[in-house]
């Protein structure tokens, strides 16, 4: 039976399909926007939670969007074959849930909102499910966090080095490519944090990605004192410059015994940056 995969074209999804089509799994990629098929992947226009045409009988289901968009769809399509359900949320729903902005509480509560409703849609189905939790996701050049940064300083050759003892756990979007098969084959009918394998300050963190840079640039580090002034000049960078003081990481203990997944560490290269 077919796989249908949701944000097929995302930075997880660049790694989930051919880790699928190698295992010689049927997909049927959810998108957006056309792509040519291949062998055994068929792409399919449509959008969640009202624009998703009729689907064949499925063995699972992979969602990569948004949450709540995604549970309606589920709860309204009713699969009666009851297929496996892994979708993915984010560490926002905790890190952001008592944020000053409040913008960030809002996606805190959309995000635990979106779980609810998809483990509810679940159970009403019959579908066994798991909802993996990432921390900041890299690998793939498709992410708004650590590309951007390492693009800009690749092209002006200047490379910002906040301050920061915050803790940081990035994740490879590979691995939770790896995850999501797991869970296919083991449905954890929880939500699993998910990390990656090393845990590093937050100024380590950028020191890492600026020396993975295919150019030299130069450092410019901005201390504290500075990003506090920051915080009151960008209103917008409120949420991220008080973060850096602060751990975001996940505890991955369930994530291992359940689907043997264990993330690598962080050791980012020019590769991680390119689209």
């Amino acid at each position: 039976m077919t796989i249908a995969v949701f944000g097929a074209s995302g930075q997880i999804g660049h790694f989930l399909l051919p880790r699928l089509r190698a295992r010689g799994e049927s997909v049927l990629a959810v998108s957006r926007h056309s792509h040519p098929d291949g062998d055994g992947l068929c792409w399919v226009r449509g959008s969640l939670p009202d624009g998703v045409p009729a689907l064949p009988p499925l063995r699972a289901v992979v969602s990569f969007g948004p949450l709540q968009p995604f549970a309606r769809w589920l709860a309204s399509a009713a699969p009666a074959d009851a297929p496996c359900v892994v979708a993915t949320s984010s560490m926002s729903a905790q890190s952001k849930a008592a944020s000053d902005v409040p913008a960030e509480r809002e996606i805190a509560r959309q995000l635990a909102q979106g779980e609810t409703e998809l483990a509810a849609a679940c159970a009403r189905l019959g579908c066994a499910w798991t909802v993996l939790r990432p921390t900041l996701i890299y690998g793939a050049g498709r992410d708004k966090s650590l590309t951007p940064i390492a693009r800009q300083a690749m092209r002006t050759r200047v490379f910002p080095r906040p301050a920061g003892r915050g803790l940081r756990q990035p994740v490879h979007a590979d691995d939770i490519a790896q995850a999501a098969i797991a869970a296919i084959e083991r449905p954890a009918n929880r939500v699993l944090m998910l990390g990656g394998g090393e845990r590093l300050s937050a100024g380590e963190m950028f020191a890492r990605v600026q020396r993975s840079l295919p150019v030299a640039t130069l450092p410019l580090p901005l201390p504290a004192w500075l990003l506090r002034l920051g915080r009151h000049a960008a209103p917008r960078l409120r949420g991220p410059l008080a973060r850096l003081e602060q751990d975001l990481v996940a505890d991955n203990t369930e994530l291992e015994a359940w689907l043997g997944v264990h993330p690598r560490p962080f050791r980012p290269d020019a590769g991680c940056w390119r689209p």
